[in-house]
């Protein structure tokens, strides 16, 4: 299976024909009243965002899957109940929950208003909300997204928080479950190298990788952002080799092409260690460890996170992109490890 990565371009009447920073777009989706558009414009110009129409709900949902708009404003004044289910549905998710949603609803109904906050929306409001006061709680609606401090500011994927709140979950619900920790090896000579844009371009790169390959392949799944170049996706246990395997397959593919054509051609640079001594470092590969709950049972989500640093640092021992799943029984040392086929090691 080949997923394709990419930031999308999305044009309209409100949006030049052209690929812009996904977090500078408001996406509207409503049945064309132009009043809601105008104050959106106005907005953006304001505040340089940029507001792209949306015809339908696929049309929101394949914008979504791609990338993460600075806010989605779904217009119900007509369409009640549609937007409503897709507002819940936003939120249900967690590769979208964390894109702020408001709702423009009747004016006068409250009831209405308590309907859209029920479905999860970040802010509502109506025809009748003075442009001063609905230009405030704009502003407001982005800037807690912006501090939102469980968001990585990079990749906007859930941080630390979210991520313990996923292990938790799994965790307690006793059903089987795969924690795969993931990190760049040879990350900080590249971008000693090449400099932190380049090193930001990688770091987003796996991270679309990472999400796109969860999302494709297992149902469920969760991929959250822990700071730098370590990444920690959970997936059913049913979908970790499938994931693992297409994660490596298409970062090997890709990593080289952030390389210069000459670093590329070689398969190394030259670079200096901490002492000023000369070493050939390799393209950067992939290493990630897994912990799952076929043999460990968890009580808490300290043992997994601690399982899972240690099998990452195990991976990251080994040569080239890999994966290593921990299957040892309890109480055994790491000296019972055994490895199976390239892409990944079992700790049998």
């Amino acid at each position: 299976m080949t997923l394709i990565v990419s930031i999308p371009t999305v044009t309209g009447p409100h949006l030049p024909s052209r690929t812009m920073p996904s977090q500078r777009t408001i996406a509207y989706h409503g049945p064309g009243r132009t009043g809601v558009l105008t104050r959106l414009d106005d907005f953006g110009a304001r505040h340089d965002l940029h507001s792209a129409v949306l015809d339908g709900a696929d049309d929101v949902r394949a914008l979504l899957n791609r990338s993460y708009p600075a806010c989605v404003v779904l217009d119900a004044v007509e369409a009640r109940s549609r937007m409503l289910a897709l507002c819940a549905e936003i939120k249900k998710d967690a590769f979208t929950a964390i894109v702020p949603v408001v709702m423009v609803v009747p004016q006068g109904d409250a009831e209405a208003g308590a309907d859209a906050l029920e479905a999860g929306a970040d802010e509502v409001l109506s025809d009748d909300t003075p442009p001063r006061e609905w230009s405030l709680r704009m502003e407001l609606v982005l800037r807690r997204a912006a501090r939102d401090v469980s968001v990585h500011p990079t990749t906007r994927l859930p941080g630390t928080i979210q991520i313990e709140r996923d292990i938790h979950e799994r965790v307690q619900e006793g059903t089987g479950f795969a924690v795969c920790y993931a990190d760049l090896d040879h990350f900080k000579e590249f971008n000693d190298r090449y400099g932190y844009n380049s090193g930001d371009r990688v770091i987003l790169l796996l991270s679309k990788i990472l999400r796109d390959v969860v999302r494709a392949l297992a149902p469920g799944g969760f991929v959250g952002h822990i700071g730098g170049d370590d990444f920690i996706f959970n997936v059913p246990m049913d979908y970790l080799e499938a994931c693992c395997d297409e994660v490596i397959t298409l970062f090997d593919e890709l990593i080289p092409y952030q390389y210069t054509a000459e670093d590329r051609s070689a398969g190394y640079f030259l670079g200096k260690d901490r002492r000023g001594n000369v070493h050939r470092i390799p393209l950067m590969t992939l290493s990630i460890g897994v912990v799952t709950n076929h043999v460990h049972q968890f009580s808490h989500t300290g043992q997994v996170s601690e399982l899972a640093a240690e099998m990452k640092t195990y991976a990251k021992s080994l040569p080239g992109s890999k994966y290593v799943v921990d299957r040892r029984q309890s109480g055994l040392t790491g000296e019972d490890r055994s490895a199976s086929r390239p892409a990944s090691t079992l700790l049998d």
